[in-house]
């Protein structure tokens, strides 16, 4: 077990590729064949392709199975996807969907105990053990957040405090009062927490947090440097999706060169989203799970939108699992303006390379006599906000020319004082089009 950056489970994490290979395929075999026996939707599925239980053999067989998407979800919804009776399900969580029906996943108990494995292994790669108090400030409840790295955390033995999301003058008292050395929140509520701390009048003497746990949205590496240099922490990226699992699908370790895949669970490929081919490891397309461990509700070949990359060289941490790069954005988070490819990542990276911003943005999206427009709102820095018009105006124009130079098209910047852009307690709404 871990103390300090060693490793949690090294038989799995550092297993030769032709050992998981055997693991994944026999993991992948009795996963189709419960599939196919206990599923309709997965045994029509796999009929109309030609496929009977014992025709998969090994993951070479992996690419000949058919993709399960979110729209399968909610056509299957609730329950319809589960390869167990309800009665064996101990836990039920929903996504966060917007529209819609949500997505709902269910959880045996050898599930739970499988990602309370998972998160802990991710724990332990941060260099988190159990002198550690970790205030988990993900949201509980369907949200799969919260309990996911509250289950993990106990695991490897660390005091939690399950502050869930929200309230944040009581999410700085915890901190302080009960010496926290570890937060777990999105991205963006961390560098709102850490903005919160000056604006409170709190001592930051008094904070005693050394690392940090952040995911369930996209951030880019000047948002990391950013919440680095609010809280003199190590932030490091945690992936995960409720349809998966939650969090703990990947996780970096302490040399932070992509996330490690727990692919003894998780089988990733990288396809393209269009032709749905698979591609090879390097080249950037979308990320797809087969669950091989999930006993309530595997999934075969999930589609997660996510646009990344694969690197099977071993790690200097000592890991032989599989890398992803952090995520470039989602398929249907990226925005098409005027012919133009445009993932709020891009936009978010220009802003944090820039001291004069804080890291709170928005892009507003028109169609204007059938032309795209694109509107940018950034926050200046208290500090900043201050100067006169002109200094103003060089800053807005300085903001222009880097994202065209960026993404090869104009955008409207509008310098917007601090705080005014409505602040998020779980993921940050970035993005808001009006040409739906």
């Amino acid at each position: 077990m871990q103390q300090g950056n060693t490793i949690w489970n090294p038989e799995r994490e550092c297993a030769g590729r032709e050992e998981m290979r055997r693991w994944q395929g026999q993991q992948l075999t009795a996963m189709i064949e419960r599939m196919y026996n206990h599923v309709p939707f997965y045994k029509k599925k796999l009929r109309e392709k030609g496929i009977e239980p014992g025709d998969i053999r090994s993951v070479d067989h992996l690419k000949l199975l058919p993709f399960t998407t979110k729209e399968d979800l909610r056509d299957n919804y609730p329950f319809a996807l589960f390869t167990v009776p309800q009665s064996d399900v101990v836990r039920i969580h929903a996504s966060s969907g917007t529209t819609g029906k949500p997505t709902v996943v269910g959880y045996t108990r050898k599930d739970i105990e499988t990602w309370a494995e998972v998160v802990a292994r991710s724990l332990a790669m941060a260099g988190i053990h159990r002198g550690d108090t970790i205030q988990v400030a993900y949201g509980y409840g369907p949200f799969t957040g919260g309990l996911g790295l509250h289950y993990g955390a106990e695991k490897i033995g660390a005091t939690v405090i399950p502050t869930s999301s929200g309230n944040t003058r009581k999410q700085l008292q915890f901190m302080t009062d009960f010496n926290a050395t570890v937060l777990a929140c999105t991205p963006s509520y961390a560098a709102h927490l850490g903005e919160s701390i000056r604006k409170e009048g709190i001592d930051p003497e008094t904070v005693k947090l050394r690392a940090g746990v952040f995911g369930a949205e996209p951030w880019s590496d000047e948002m990391r440097r950013q919440i680095e240099k609010l809280f003199n922490i190590r932030a490091y990226d945690i992936y995960g999706l409720s349809e998966v699992i939650g969090p703990g699908v990947s996780m970096e370790c302490e040399c932070q060169c992509g996330n490690h895949i727990f692919e003894d669970h998780f089988i990733p490929e990288i396809i393209d989203p269009d032709t749905l081919e698979v591609l090879p490891d390097g080249a950037i397309g979308e990320l797809v799970f087969t669950t091989v461990s999930k006993e309530a509700m595997p999934l075969l070949r999930y589609r997660t939108r996510d646009l990344t990359r694969l690197c099977r060289e071993k790690c200097d941490c000592g890991r032989t699992l599989v890398r992803m790069e952090k995520c470039l954005g989602r398929t249907d988070d990226m925005l098409i303006i005027r012919g133009v490819n445009v993932f709020p990542s891009q936009i978010e990276s220009v802003l944090m390379d820039m001291s004069e911003t804080s890291p709170h943005y928005q892009l507003i999206i028109r169609r204007e006599n059938n032309l795209d427009t694109l509107e940018v709102r950034v926050e200046i820095s208290e500090q900043n906000w201050s100067d006169s018009i002109r200094e103003l105006e060089t800053i807005r124009r300085c903001i222009m020319q880097n994202i065209k130079s960026m993404l090869g098209i104009s955008a409207t910047i509008k310098l917007v004082e601090p705080n005014s852009i409505q602040r998020s307690e779980g993921k940050a709404q970035r993005i808001i089009d009006y040409r739906q």
